[in-house]
This record gives C-alpha cells, structure tokens and sequence, in this order.
C-alpha cells in the first residue's frame, strides 16, 4: 500500500513541474510577443492576439492530459503507461515572433486552434506518419462553399396559377426560367405567390403570401372612375395634368358637355371638333365610336342610359408609315405602402391598318383608320403578323424610338414626358386604392400583400407630347395569336413580338417580389429632367444604348431587369402632387373605413369625435344637425352646377 502510495505521488509531482514548466515557457513567449523589435512592429498586434488565443488553448489542452492520465490504467510493474508519461512531457507546439519578424513553429501535440471572435476550433488533420497538418482553406473558400449550401438548401419559391388565366403561357415559361414551382391547379398548402387573372377577389382564401392584384383597381381604372381621378388633379395642378384630354361623364355631365360645344361653336363657327365615346366597362375596343356633335350620342341601350366617358379625340397624331399607332407600355406597381412604380424599357406599338386621315363626316365609321386596339385591327385584311420587331401591325415600341432618333428626335425627352405621364397618373389613383386596400386588408389582420402590372395605352402627338388614353387593370399577357391555317380553321401560333416583351415583364416582376430576395434600400430621389438619372431606362429605348439579343437568356443566367423603378427614385420632383393622397390618409384615419367613400350621419359623428371636435358647446344632437346642414349645402351646390351648365 505504502509503495502504491509513492508511486502515486512521483506521477504527480512530475505532473505538476511539467505544468510549471509550461508556465515559465508561456511568460517567456509572452514577453517576446509583447515586446517585438521594431522590424516586426507591423505584425505584432497579429501576435498578440494568437498568443492570447494559445495560452487558452494550452491550458484547456493539458487539463484534459491531466484527467485523462489520472484515468488510465497503470502498467503491469506498478506505473503508467511510457507512452502517457511522454506524452504529458512533450513540449506544447507554439509559434512565436522572434525579432526577424518570422513565424517559427515548435514541436507539439496541439491540433486545435480557435478562431478570434467566432468561438470555433478547427481540427487539425493527421496524415498516416502521425504529422498534423493544418487546415490552410482560405476565406473566400469557406464563403463559396457556405453559399453553395445556402443555395442548395433555398426552399423553392411556389406560385399558384390556377386563375392566371389569358397570361398562363407567359407566366409558365417565366417560372420555367427562374425555376420555380409552379401549382396549376392550386395547392392546399399556402403558396408564396398567387396569379390572378381577373382581380383581387378571384381566391379568396388567402391569408398570406403575395397576390397580382390590388382590391379596388378594377373599379378604379373604369373609364369613370379614371376620368373622375385625373379632372381631381387637373383642377388642382391643371398645368401639370395637360397630358389628359378633357373629358365630360355620361349620362350626368350630358347637359354640361352639350352646353359647353354649343358656346365654343358658338364663338368660333369654323370650329368642327371631334369627341370620342368610350363605355364605362368597355374593353378591347367594344363599343367606342366617333362623333362631332352631342346630338349624335347613343345614351340608350335598352331602356337604360349607357354610362360612358366621351374624350376630345387627338386630331394630330404622330403617325409611322402614314399609320396612327399607339404604345402599350407596362407599369408594375410593386406596394403601396410605401409606394413603388417601375416601367418596363420595352413596350408594345400597335398599328391602325389603313391610313390615317384627320376626321370628317365621312370617315368617322372607319374604325381601322381611328382605332388603334389590336382586337379591333387584328380583324382587317391589312393586319400584318410579322416575326420581326421593326415591321407588322404589331411592333416593338424600341423599335419606333429607333426610328425617331434616326430623325434627331430627342429620345430622352420622349422618355422623360412618359415617364411623368405614368407617375402623375399613379398619384391620382393612390388616395382611392388605399381605401380599398384598407377596407380588404385592414391593418394587423392576416392577409395578403399585393403587386399589380397595369398597361398604359399613350399616344404621342405631332408635337411628340404623350397623352394618356387609358389604363388597362388587365392587360393581355398572350405571346400567341390566332391564325387561320387553312380555311375556316383557326389555331394559336407563337407571337415573337408579345413573348419577347411580356415573358420580361412577368419574368422580372417575379424577380422582383420574390420572397426571398431581400429588400434593397431606396435609391436617392432626383430630379427627372434631360440629361439626368432617367438616362438608365433607356437601356432598350436609345440607340446609344441598345443591345443586341437583350431580354434573351442564355444558359442559366437571367438577362439584366427589363424594369426600371422611377418611384420613389424620383420622389422629390413630385412629393407636392400627393395632396390628396394625405387627404386620403385622414379620411382612413380618423372615419375607420370600412369599404365604403362616402361620410354617412355615422361616420361624420366618428370623425368628430376622432378629431376631439366635440365639447358641451357642440353636443352629438348639435354634430347631427351640422351634417344635415352641410348635406343640403352640397346638394344646392350641385344642382345650381347642373342647372347653369343646361343655359
């Protein structure tokens, strides 16, 4: 027992001075890194800090000898194993500074080095001799290696197409190209995005997730409604909503319009102008005619007054060809809160199929030399389909600025003009979208979040100014037309022309909204004028600045956004034309909207009471009396409006 007992204690004592000679061997390298010469100055704090890491290192190391040598078992003659006591007394591998500034590395059992400010060791790796070798991989090996785990591990952005509808070919191929998962037929589980063919409404189970329409765009962009939304801005900017022909609202406004022609001919009897009747619901060109006089107007269909929009028609287009032709561009909006317009560079021009003529009496009736919808056109026996993008009754609108800038045109302050026209436009829809934003999707109440592509019909004039036709909530988004093969048998044929524009469009809005791209910060706002930031839309557009096979995607790798974001890029420059949209913003405040526009008795009291308006000198019966009161004020006003616009 006696002799176990000295053994014991030799094997500790020789423990314990091999501790402290690692302790001495410690300081003395402390003080070399601590105090290099000045050759090695630059590389000292390096050192230090590696010392540092060492010494930690170290001590855990021979701790755990220490537990382990206690713990195994003695040799046959009474005493640990040699390969234990070797190992206990092997001298700790430690690289030093010496006063060269070189790095020296010492014999060691050591395969563990930690990582300054990460709390992770790696693991030297032993070859067959029993060498460690290092680890030597380098930063940017470990960051290409975690993002190839990253990307394999991204989950799938999922989109469900089952109301896509007209746009389904070209939401296919789109999702095919950024390879997605697409549900054709819907999927119990959520899915990331929603395609909707129609409106907001077409699902209406969603809860999360992101959806192609906005609540209450239809509504809003009816040709009523549009008009109602523009004349607000122009009686408040007129100056800078020229862009809009004026308008009168059918059947109300009847009295007023034909009053309003009778004074102006009356005044000029040379004057023969020319007005252009487009129903409320109207689309693809149904129903819209021509007319020179308010007699001439067809206000019953069955016994019911027609609603409709009638528009001072543009007598001098710019025509290509000796054709009137249109441009159908895309605009995404990608939020409203807070709100976000991109334009597509590339776009769509389409062609009358006769030449065009100022109007007159006899002329009025042809709807190919007046009419530029494509639904309309694609009907003539002069309709040209043509695979490419420069020729046809259906061409790409880069192509026609080509042409222009061939002429000296000023390419950039075409674009400039429509790119105001596009956010002036936007603006004056805002205030009344948010309401029905609100009214669908209250605030802390699940539910979606929406993104809509609009097409906006422009026409540009002689003089090159764009005027604003229409807005379109659906535009057609089919990359192929029906073509008679043989007689009296029709078929869909691809459409080069649609599929290079509108397989972009739907493409990089996708791109855009996707789920797991992260958000980039706000650009600048700048001003939009010649020669400033809007130069970088015109990628497609300018000459300069084409590129052949843009928009074509070769291998893998997507082509560069055919999207341009111009809000809130250019906040700054149109910040003072969102009056209303402040004013809207009160309203939904303050009244608690709830799916209605109109302040009834009961949501006056709201507003009062909201406002803190109310006290022991105006009760809620005094509150009830000012709303009638200012009922019979607002109608008195109106009809006194009506009955002077009949004189």
């Amino acid at each position: 027992m006696s002799d176990h007992y000295v053994k014991v204690k030799v094997q500790l004592e020789q423990i314990k001075s091999a501790d402290e000679e690692g302790k001495k061997e410690a300081a003395a390298e402390e003080e070399v890194v601590l105090s290099p010469s000045p050759g090695s100055a630059s590389a000292s704090p390096v050192a230090t800090t590696v010392g540092g890491r060492r010494d930690a290192v170290r001590t855990s190391v021979a701790n755990r000898r220490r537990s382990k040598s206690r713990g195994k078992k003695e040799s046959p003659n009474g005493t640990c194993s040699s390969s234990i006591k070797q190992e206990a007394s092997k001298p700790v591998q430690e690289t030093i500074e010496t006063t060269a500034g070189k790095m020296i590395n010492r014999n060691s059992s050591e395969r563990m080095l930690q990582i300054k400010g990460t709390g992770k060791v790696l693991q030297g790796k032993t070859e067959t001799n029993g060498v460690v070798v290092p680890n030597h991989r380098s930063k940017d090996q470990h960051t290409k290696e975690d993002g190839n785990k990253l990307t394999k591990k991204r989950k799938l952005v999922t989109v469900d197409t089952s109301k896509a509808k007209t746009s389904l070919e070209a939401l296919k191929v789109s999702i095919r190209q950024l390879k997605w998962k697409e549900f054709p037929t819907g999927r119990r589980a959520a899915c990331d995005i929603y395609w909707h063919g129609v409106s907001f409404h077409d699902n209406e189970n969603i809860v999360s997730g992101q959806v192609n329409k906005f609540p209450g765009m239809i509504e809003m962009l009816r040709k009523i409604n549009l008009s109602r939304a523009v004349r607000t801005m122009q009686e408040l900017f007129p100056d800078e909503y020229n862009f809009y022909p004026r308008s009168w609202i059918l059947p109300e406004e009847y009295q007023l319009f034909a009053a309003q022609i009778r004074l102006a001919k009356d005044g000029d009897s040379s004057l023969k102008p020319t007005f252009i009747v487009k129903p409320d619901g109207g689309s693809q060109g149904d129903g819209i005619y021509l007319i020179r006089d308010p007699a001439d107007l067809r206000l019953l269909s069955g016994g019911h007054s027609k609603h409709a929009v009638v528009q001072e028609y543009i007598q001098r287009p710019l025509l290509i060809d000796k054709l009137k032709f249109d441009i159908r561009l895309y605009v995404l909006i990608k939020s409203l809160h807070p709100l976000e317009i991109y334009i597509a560079k590339e776009g769509l021009s389409r062609f009358c199929t006769e030449p065009y003529q100022e109007p007159s009496q006899k002329n009025l009736n042809q709807v190919y030399m007046h009419l530029t919808n494509y639904s309309l056109n694609v009907q003539s026996g002069n309709f040209v389909h043509s695979d490419s993008s420069n020729t046809g009754s259906k061409r790409t609108f880069s192509s026609i600025l080509h042409r222009l800038a061939s002429k000296g045109v000023d390419i950039k302050k075409v674009w400039s003009d429509i790119i105001s026209l596009v956010i002036k436009t936007v603006l004056a829809l805002v205030p009344e979208l948010k309401v029905y934003y609100q009214a669908d999707i209250p605030p802390g109440k699940p539910g979606p979040t929406c993104f809509q592509i609009l097409g906006f019909d422009i026409l540009l004039m002689k003089n090159l100014k764009p005027v604003l036709l229409e807005v379109n909530a659906n535009p057609s988004m089919r990359i192929e037309h029906e073509q008679e093969v043989s007689p009296g048998v029709f078929e869909y044929v691809p459409s080069p022309v649609d599929k290079e524009v509108k397989v972009g469009v739907i493409r990089d809005t996708l791109r855009l909204v996707d789920p797991a791209q992260r958000k980039p910060p706000h650009p600048m706002s700048l001003p939009l004028g010649p020669g400033t930031e809007q130069e970088d839309i015109l990628e497609v557009g300018s000459p300069d600045k084409a590129e052949p096979g843009e928009g074509v995607q070769v291998g893998n790798v997507l082509p560069s956004l055919c999207l341009k974001q111009v809000f809130p890029k250019y906040t700054k420059q149109f910040s003072y034309l969102r009056l209303v949209e402040r004013i809207a913003a009160l309203f939904v405040r303050f009244l608690g909207v709830k799916g209605t526009m109109r302040l009834g008795p009961t949501g006056f009291r709201t507003f009062i009471r909201n406002c803190k308006l109310s006290s022991t000198s105006l009760s809620m019966a005094s509150v009830d009396i000012l709303y009638i009161d200012i009922t019979r004020r607002w109608t008195g006003m109106v009809s006194d409006s009506r009955e002077a616009a009949a004189l």
